[in-house]
C-alpha cells in the first residue's frame, strides 16, 4: 500500500513512538521537500468594507517577518488534493489527471459519508453529505439524492444477516446547501425512515454525479434496527497516523478492511468515533504554520499574529487534509456504509490543543487554527454549517466595532444559517480557545441502549475538561429523557457515556513529578542554548513533551476532581434508573478495559453495583502503538485506586494470550494491549431466541461462584470470567446472542502490522444489566463509613 505521506514514502519513524510525534529527523525532511500549493479562489470584488479593513492588516512582510532566513527559504505551503487513487495511485493526486473538464457541480470529491443522529419511537434520522468541486455564492448544479427500501434483513442460520425483498421505486431527496466557496460545495441530504418491526436495509446513491475517485461505491447501503432491538456498535479512536509515521511498515489503515469484512458478515448499526478521526499535525511539518513552528523564541512564536492570509493557508489545509482521508481506501468504503456519531480531540484539531500553558493557548495562532479547524470538524464530521467566518487577529477591531463576521472570509462565499438538532447539547458559552460552543451529544442507540457524548476539547485548559455549566445542562437532558423513556414504558437499560479520553486508567503521577520537578531545568536550559534533548521538549511552549498528554488524562492531578464528580454524578444516574453505565474512550494507542466498582467490603454483587462501570479502551484503529515496554510499564502501575470511600478502580486481566503467536507483552502483562484496535458492543437482546443447554455461556464458566467481596484484580461477575479470547463474546457466531439483557463487548486486536487485510483477535467480555437494590446498599454504606480508616482515603501511587 502506498504512503500517504507528503511527497511520497519517508524512511523517518518516530524516535518517541510513547508520543506519537514526528521526529527531528523527519521535521527536518518536511522543511526540505515543500510543496507547492494553489492558493484559495477568490474575486477582487470585496466590497467598500473589505477594501477598508485589508488597507490596514496586519500582516508581516510575506507574513514571515519574525522568521529567520533558513525559515523564509525551505517554506512554501502546501496542498494535498483529492482522491482519483485507481491503477496504485496516491489519493492525493490531481484529480483531473491533466483533464480540462469544466467545473458545473457535478464531480464529488469526497463522499458521500453516512452519519446518525438520533431516533424516536417512530423514526430513524441521519445524513449523508457529499463535497464537489467548485461553488461559490451562487449555486452551479444542485444534487439530489434517491434512496431505496431494500427489504427486511434476514437472519442466517450462522446468526448473520444479509439484505432480502424487493427494492421500492426509491425517494428523492432534496439536498441543503451547507457551506461554499469557489473550491468546494457541502451539500447534505438529511434523511428520516421509518422503524419497522424487523431489521431494514437501505440503499442510497447520489445520481448524475461523477466522482474523483473510481473506488468509491456510487450505491451504498445501510441497516436500521427493528423497533424492539438495540444498535450492534462499533467504537475507534485515532483514526490516522501521526506525521513522521512510516505508513507502509503499518499497512496503511488496514483494519478498516477487518471492520467492513465483519460489517458484511453481520451489519453495524453505527461506528461511534471517539476523537481524532483525522490527525491534522501535518499543518505545522510540512504545511503552513511550519514557519512559525521554527520561530526559536517562545515569545515571538506567542506574539505572532494570524493574519487572513494566514488563516486562508490553514483553511485550505484543513479542507484538503479532510478530503484526502476521508478518500482514503479501507476508511473510504466504511464512512459511506456505516452510520457515523463522532466527537473530537486534539488530534483533529492540532497535538494537544487545549493541554499547553494558557498564555500560549490564548495566542492569535491557536485561536486562529482552534477555530478553521471547528469549521471542518462541524462540516465532516457533524453535517453542520460553520460559523460564518473563524477568528483571525485582523478581526479583533472589527468585532467590537461591527460585531459581526468578518466580511473578507465571505467573499463569494455561501453559509447557511444556523442548524440545531435534538441529538446535540450545545455547550452555554463559547471555549476559552475555540471561541464556540461545545458540541455534546444525546442519542438513544435503538430500544433499550442511549449514548452521552462529551465534547472534552472544546471547553478544555490545561486546569478544566468542562464547564461546571456544561456538565449541568448534560445532566439534567440525562435526566429528562432517561425519565421519559422509563415512564414510556421503553425503558433504558444500557448507557454509553463517550470520552475523548479514558477515565479508569493507571496512574502516571510518578513521572508527573519527575518531568515537573527542578532536575528538567538544566536540561530545558541545555535544549534552548545548543538543541540538547530536541525531542525531549515540545515545539510549541517548551515544556517537557509528554506533559500536555499527561495533562490531557482525567488521572491528572489538575483534573482529579473534576474526574470524580463525573463519575460520582454517573453512578447516581445509574442509582436514580437502574441503568448500566458503560464508558468508551480511545487516545492512548493501546487496548484495556477499566473498571470502577464498589469497594469489595460493602459487599456488593455487580449486577447490584451502580458503581460497577466498565471503561472500554480501545485505541487506535490507524496510528501506531507505543512500545511493548510502555505497554508493560503501564501494567506495571496497575494498582487498585480507592476514587473515594466507596469507589475502587482497576484494569481488568482481559489479555489471556497475545493475538495469533505473536509476542506484543511481557508475560506477566495481561491488562495493556499495544496493537491497534476496534470495539463491538452488542446488547444479548431478550427478544434472541434461547440458547439449548446454556451453551453461549458455557465459554465464560458455568459453575456458580460468588464474586461479592473480591477486589478488582480478581473477576467481579459471571461476565468477566475468563474474559479473553475464550470468552463467548468475542466468538462471531456467539457475540450478542444471548438473551439476558447484558452487553457483550469485544476488542478486536491486530494480528500482524504488516497484514494488508488486517486480520484480529477477539478479546471479550460481558457487562451485566443493573438491578439496583436501594435498602441494601443503603445499609451497607453506612456500616462501611462508620469502620473506614482514614488512611484508606488516599490513593497509593
Amino acid at each position: 500500500m502506498a504512503s500517504y505521506d507528503q511527497g511520497g514514502p519517508n524512511p523517518y519513524r518516530s524516535a518517541n513512538q510513547w508520543r506519537h510525534q514526528e521526529s527531528s529527523a523527519y521535521l527536518k525532511y518536511a522543511g526540505a521537500h515543500p510543496q507547492a500549493r494553489e492558493p484559495v479562489a477568490g474575486e477582487p470584488n470585496t466590497g467598500d468594507l473589505a477594501n477598508f479593513l485589508n488597507k490596514d492588516r496586519i500582516a508581516p512582510p510575506n507574513d514571515l517577518d519574525a522568521l529567520d532566513e533558513s525559515a523564509r527559504g525551505n517554506y512554501q505551503p502546501i496542498t494535498s488534493a483529492l482522491g482519483h487513487a485507481p491503477d496504485g495511485q496516491r489519493p492525493h493526486d490531481d484529480p483531473t489527471d491533466g483533464r480540462a473538464e469544466p467545473v458545473d457541480g457535478k464531480e464529488i470529491v469526497c463522499g458521500p459519508l453516512l452519519n446518525y443522529r438520533r431516533m424516536d419511537a417512530q423514526r430513524w434520522y441521519g445524513s449523508v453529505l457529499v463535497v464537489v468541486k467548485g461553488g461559490g455564492a451562487r449555486v452551479l448544479y444542485q444534487p439530489s439524492l434517491l434512496l431505496c427500501r431494500v427489504g427486511e434483513a434476514k437472519r442466517l442460520a450462522n446468526g448473520m444477516t444479509n439484505g432480502g425483498g424487493d427494492v421500492n421505486q426509491g425517494t428523492r431527496i432534496e439536498s441543503q446547501r451547507l457551506y461554499s466557496d469557489p473550491r468546494n460545495t457541502f451539500w447534505a441530504f438529511d434523511i428520516s425512515v421509518p422503524i419497522e418491526s424487523h431489521e431494514i436495509k437501505y440503499e442510497y446513491e447520489v445520481p448524475d454525479m461523477r466522482f474523483s475517485t473510481d473506488y468509491k461505491p456510487r450505491v451504498n447501503s445501510f441497516f436500521i434496527p427493528a423497533a424492539d432491538e438495540s444498535m450492534r456498535i462499533m467504537f475507534h479512536s485515532c483514526n490516522g497516523f501521526s506525521v513522521g509515521t512510516d505508513e507502509d511498515a503499518w499497512s496503511g489503515p488496514a483494519l478498516w478492511n477487518d471492520v467492513m469484512r465483519k460489517h458484511e458478515e453481520r451489519p453495524l448499526h453505527i461506528m461511534v468515533g471517539g476523537g481524532d478521526q483525522i490527525y491534522n499535525d501535518g499543518i505545522r511539518v510540512s504545511g503552513p504554520l511550519r514557519p512559525w513552528t521554527d520561530i526559536q523564541s517562545p515569545k515571538k512564536r506567542r506574539e505572532h499574529p494570524f493574519p487572513e492570509t494566514l488563516r486562508a493557508e490553514c483553511d485550505d489545509y484543513y479542507l484538503k487534509n479532510y478530503i484526502r482521508w476521508y478518500n482514503t481506501a479501507p476508511f473510504a468504503f466504511a464512512n459511506g456504509q456505516i452510520p457515523q456519531l463522532n466527537i473530537w480531540d486534539d488530534h483533529d484539531i492540532i497535538d494537544g490543543f487545549g493541554s499547553y500553558v494558557d498564555n500560549f493557548m490564548k495566542c492569535d495562532v491557536f485561536r486562529g487554527i482552534g477555530g478553521t479547524a471547528h469549521k471542518y470538524y462541524l462540516l465532516f464530521q457533524h453535517h453542520l454549517p460553520p460559523p460564518p467566518s473563524t477568528y483571525t487577529s485582523d478581526t479583533s477591531a472589527l468585532v467590537s466595532e461591527l460585531q459581526g463576521p468578518d466580511p473578507n472570509q465571505l467573499v463569494d462565499t455561501f453559509v447557511a444559517p444556523p442548524k440545531t438538532d435534538e441529538g446535540y447539547i450545545m455547550g452555554q458559552k463559547p471555549g476559552p480557545y475555540v471561541a464556540e460552543h461545545s458540541v455534546n451529544i444525546y442519542s438513544r442507540l435503538g430500544a433499550r441502549i442511549a449514548l452521552v457524548g462529551i465534547d472534552a476539547r472544546t471547553e478544555r485548559t490545561r486546569h478544566q475538561v468542562n464547564y461546571p455549566e456544561t456538565y449541568d445542562i448534560i445532566f439534567d437532558r440525562l435526566d429528562r429523557e432517561l425519565s421519559a423513556a422509563a415512564s414510556s414504558g421503553r425503558a433504558i437499560k444500557h448507557l454509553i457515556l463517550l470520552l475523548g479520553i479514558p477515565i479508569a486508567y493507571p496512574r502516571l503521577t510518578w513521572l508527573e513529578n519527575v518531568l515537573r520537578s527542578p532536575i528538567i531545568g538544566p536540561v530545558r536550559f541545555l535544549n534552548k542554548r545548543f538543541g540538547v534533548g530536541g525531542g525531549f521538549f515540545n515545539q510549541f511552549d517548551g515544556s517537557v513533551d509528554l506533559l500536555d498528554d499527561l495533562d490531557d488524562h482525567y488521572t491528572a492531578r489538575q483534573h482529579k476532581p473534576e474526574r470524580q464528580e463525573l463519575i460520582e454524578r454517573m453512578q447516581a444516574i445509574a442509582a436514580k434508573y437502574s441503568v448500566r453505565v458503560t464508558i468508551l474512550g480511545g487516545d492512548v494507542h493501546l487496548a484495556a478495559l477499566g473498571r470502577f466498582y464498589s469497594n469489595p467490603k460493602l459487599h456488593i454483587a455487580a449486577e447490584n453495583d451502580h458503581r460497577y462501570m466498565a471503561n472500554v479502551i480501545s485505541s487506535a484503529i490507524v496510528n501506531k502503538p507505543p512500545p511493548q515496554a510502555v505497554a508493560n510499564l503501564l501494567a506495571r502501575r496497575n494498582k487498585i485506586h480507592h476514587m473515594n470511600h466507596d469507589t475502587d478502580e482497576t484494569l481488568l486481566d482481559m489479555f489471556d494470550k497475545d493475538p495469533g503467536d505473536s509476542e506484543k507483552t511481557a508475560g506477566f502483562n495481561h491488562c495493556t494491549m499495544p496493537s491497534r484496535n476496534f470495539a463491538f458492543l452488542t446488547e444479548n437482546s431478550p427478544n434472541n431466541a434461547p440458547v439449548a443447554n446454556g451453551t453461549a455461556h458455557s465459554d465464560a464458566g458455568s459453575e456458580v461462584r460468588s464474586f461479592v467481596g473480591k477486589d478488582g484484580h480478581s473477576v467481579l461477575h459471571q461476565g468477566e470470567v475468563k474474559a479473553g479470547t475464550l470468552h463467548k463474546a468475542a466468538a462471531p457466531g456467539q457475540h450478542g446472542l444471548g438473551n439476558d439483557g447484558s452487553l457483550d463487548i469485544v476488542i478486536n486486536v491486530e494480528i500482524n502490522q504488516h497484514d494488508k487485510e488486517g486480520r484480529t483477535d477477539g478479546y471479550g467480555m460481558t457487562v451485566p444489566l443493573l438491578d439496583y437494590q436501594k435498602s441494601t446498599q443503603s445499609e451497607a454504606e453506612h456500616h462501611h463509613h462508620h469502620h473506614f480508616r482514614h488512611e484508606q482515603l488516599s490513593e497509593h501511587e
